[in-house]
């Protein structure tokens, strides 16, 4: 019998450090190293870091292998060191010793090439490949995919040169096909934008969930003056405008006639309809993209990867307004991602592997034991019981107003919380979206809430369009069906939409049953599902869970089969209204 032959997929390169194991072409794990750490992003994105590789996760996927390093036969790290010093030639403003000058660039390299003597300290003996970022986008995206053949887009800030590539995959065979190189980037213009109204360089989510505030009417000339599609198919940027390696704002304060909004001031109607335009110019540029590269390829089958992919309202146009008839979007489509990539690309392409797996979940994480979740509960000294009914407790929790943190099976992978470590609420209460924002998230008021709906009723409540499993990674958003938005408000958002997961029994059986718990209480086929975290990375390991449970105002923790209370035993039933159900 042949050996089995194990690769490691390493990202490490700018932020999201991430490490994944393949073997004979399925994922065994993936992690990202923040959620061990608690760093946000595991580290800033830094010239002097880029061999700070994530220790933490690949000691997980080791380990929940039952391997040691020195099994791994291929490590493969999803950065090009050559390709990289190419910005060195880049005109445009920078900082000096920072990315884009030729002294940053010089440090960033020299610290890259530092990555196989990191790993060989950890014990690696194994073949290192430096792996293309934006192949391992497309392999993270393409691979996992039911597709036997698709076109492959991906969308970052940037690779090496390349902040967009238009690939695709037959079989196990994948390539790139063109690329679009920096300034041109969808990815950094967001990265912009968020600076320039006054949040972190990483916080696109917020701008999404304020672009649906806006009127994208009253920026999008001055947007569409920045941002331009070209006839090949591509697109480019002022970066004169732009200026994406300096800290100056000044021309996108003259395009828009306003000043930088700074970090903590009030927003105004114009800082609103400035992120409108920005979401409907993505939009815009993402489906000529779509369209050139339906036009080149001919194929039915679309795979995205690359942080923008994580745009939900982008996707939901990709499928309802884009040439392609399927779309697939990798859950971890941010850099993370591109850990799976490699050792997918390395397994497939390197090793020979002709045996394809299909992504069905994103719990590739680790997942804790009993034992370590009653040492974590003694520690704590909290009140806890087990519960064997413990998902019909929980929906009754949920239906009388509690918010109950979720924390079960084997941690996702990726930015969203999908059922496994998940703060959980009743989508009929339109207060609990302030409540969670304000007292539990600490986070800006008119940020959204996703459903987590069971498949089998998600059409009666949602306008899903054609089937995708994007719907099952809460990667779309869909519209709420009219007559069903005023029995939901705590996840429906402004514009009328909502980020969607649908709960499929085979791939999460615990997270279904609870849901379908609360429908038969309830009649509502679904629950608020937010991440189980307060302004930190989504929670790991049950200490974790127990520290964010009792600093935050949570009511109640589910973990495993146990029901986690602030007061003695017996609080659950003067919580719940007498049903005859519950002692």
């Amino acid at each position: 019998m042949a050996r089995t032959a194990y690769v490691l997929g390493v990202n490490s390169a700018y932020h999201e450090s991430a490490a994944c194991l393949v073997a004979e072409g399925r994922i065994l794990a993936a992690a990202e190293e923040e959620r061990f750490t608690r760093i946000k992003h595991a580290k800033p994105a830094r010239v002097d870091n880029p061999h700070q590789v994530p220790v933490n996760a690949i000691r997980y996927c080791l380990s929940s292998a039952g391997i040691e390093p020195g099994r791994v036969d291929t490590v493969a790290y999803s950065l090009q060191p050559k390709r990289r010093l190419a910005n060195r030639a880049f005109e445009g403003d920078v900082v000096e010793g920072g990315w884009g000058s030729p002294a940053g660039e010089h440090t960033f390299h020299r610290n890259l090439l530092r990555v196989p003597d990191e790993l060989r300290a950890l014990g690696f003996a194994a073949d290192f490949r430096w792996l293309d970022h934006h192949l391992c986008h497309a392999a993270s995206a393409f691979y996992p995919s039911p597709h036997p053949r698709a076109a492959v887009l991906t969308l970052d800030g940037i690779g090496e040169t390349t902040s967009t590539a238009f690939g695709r995959g037959d079989g196990t065979r994948l390539r790139l096909l063109r690329e679009v190189g920096y300034p041109a980037s969808l990815g950094f213009l967001w990265e912009k934008l968020c600076e320039f109204l006054g949040f972190g360089e990483y916080d696109a989510c917020k701008l999404m969930g304020l672009a649906s505030y806006g009127d994208p009417g009253r920026y999008l000339p001055a947007f569409r003056r920045i941002v331009r599609p070209l006839p090949d198919g591509t697109f480019a940027v002022d970066n004169r405008v732009l200026r994406l390696r300096s800290r100056d704002f000044r021309g996108l304060e003259d395009a828009f006639g306003i000043p930088r909004r700074r970090a903590g001031a009030s927003l105004d109607g114009a800082h609103v309809d400035v992120a409108a335009a920005l979401q409907e110019v993505t939009t815009e540029i993402a489906l000529h993209l779509m369209r050139s590269l339906h036009a080149e390829t001919g194929d039915r089958s679309l795979c995205l990867a690359g942080g923008v992919a994580l745009n939900c309202v982008t996707n939901a146009a990709a499928l309802a307004s884009g040439p392609f008839e399927e779309l697939f979007v990798q859950p971890a489509a941010h850099d993370a991602g591109t850990a799976i990539g490699a050792a997918l690309f390395a397994c497939h392409a390197l090793h020979g592997v002709e045996r394809r797996q299909r992504l069905g979940h994103a719990y590739l994480g680790p997942r804790a034991s009993q034992g370590e979740i009653e040492k974590a509960l003694h520690k704590h000294g909290l009140h806890y019981e087990r519960r064997p009914d413990l998902e019909a407790v929980v929906a009754e929790l949920l239906a009388s107003g509690c918010v109950v943190g979720w924390f079960q099976g084997a941690m996702e992978m990726g930015p969203r919380a999908l059922g496994n470590r998940s703060l959980l609420a009743d989508p009929r209460d339109a207060a609990v979206r302030e409540r969670l924002n304000r007292e539990i998230k600490c986070r800006e008021s008119f940020r959204p809430f996703a459903p987590s709906v069971l498949a089998e009723e998600a059409e009666r409540w949602f306008e899903l369009g054609r089937p995708t499993p994007a719907t099952d990674f809460m990667l779309l958003a869909c519209p709420v069906r009219a007559d069903r938005r005023s029995l939901v408000p705590a996840v429906v958002h402004v514009d009328g939409t909502s980020r969607v997961q649908t709960v499929r029994r085979e791939t999460n059986p615990r997270f279904h049953a609870l849901i379908s718990a609360f429908f038969d209480v309830t009649g509502v086929p679904m629950v608020l599902n937010t991440s189980f975290n307060d302004n930190e990375p989504i929670v790991c390991t049950p200490d974790d869970a127990l520290d964010t449970f009792t600093r935050s105002g949570i009511d109640f923790l589910a973990i495993e089969d146990f029901l986690v209370t602030r007061e003695p035993p017996g609080s659950v039933s003067r919580v719940i209204p007498p049903r005859g159900r519950f002692s």
